[in-house]
């Protein structure tokens, strides 16, 4: 009986070992089967997330309704399908591709002259200025009755460098923008012909 003493103790410490052990990969298969977490920059912004760069044509913004003004494109320029958001817009041609000129309208004054000439600024990446440097950054041209702030931004001709001419309307309680950009070169060959078809435009 003496002798069969160790035999029984290195059983039962056997015995242990092996249910310890498949304590532990019972324990670890199902934490190696845990799904990850996506990563942080994985993740979709959530609703009303601001981007870099949105313009007002992103935005659920109403257009204005009434009376609409009316002008005359020069024969040159290709007129478009109006969308949801323009009232008018043409193709106009010019190195690099040309033009677009887009003419939209919405109620009220939008933010008034200073928020829309930064945000004008800010698509063609020039810096926002200040109220106190508004005058000195617009011109003001009258015709048929209207008033109209003209806008002229132009980066410079790096690569890839886009120009903006831009004119703001007050009218019948809601603002309208006609807005024409393209490559720099092409912008700027443009612009007689931008201020010529302002002078065209004129209430109903």
């Amino acid at each position: 009986m003496p002798s069969r003493a160790p035999t029984l103790t290195l059983a039962a410490a056997l015995l242990l070992t092996a249910c310890g052990e498949e304590r532990v990969a019972t324990y670890r298969v199902p934490k190696e089967k845990e799904p990850e977490a996506p990563p942080a920059a994985a993740q979709p912004p959530g609703p009303g997330a601001a981007t870099p760069g949105s313009a007002m044509a992103d935005t659920a913004v109403p257009t204005a309704e009434g009376p609409s003004l009316a002008w005359k494109a020069p024969p040159q320029w290709a007129a478009r399908p109006p969308s949801a958001m323009r009232k008018g817009s043409y193709g106009v041609p010019g190195e690099g591709g040309g033009c677009d000129l887009s003419i939209t309208a919405f109620p009220g004054d939008v933010g008034g002259e200073l928020m829309n000439v930064n945000r004008w600024r800010g698509q063609v990446g020039l810096a926002p200025i200040r109220q106190d440097e508004l005058e000195a950054s617009v011109k003001r041209l009258e015709a048929n009755g209207l008033k109209f702030t003209v806008v002229e931004l132009d980066p410079g001709d790096g690569p890839g460098a886009r120009s903006m001419l831009g004119a703001i309307v007050p009218f019948g309680g809601s603002t309208w923008f006609f807005k024409l950009t393209g490559p720099a070169p092409a912008v700027r060959a443009a612009k007689p012909a931008f201020i010529g078809f302002l002078r065209t435009v004129r209430a109903p």
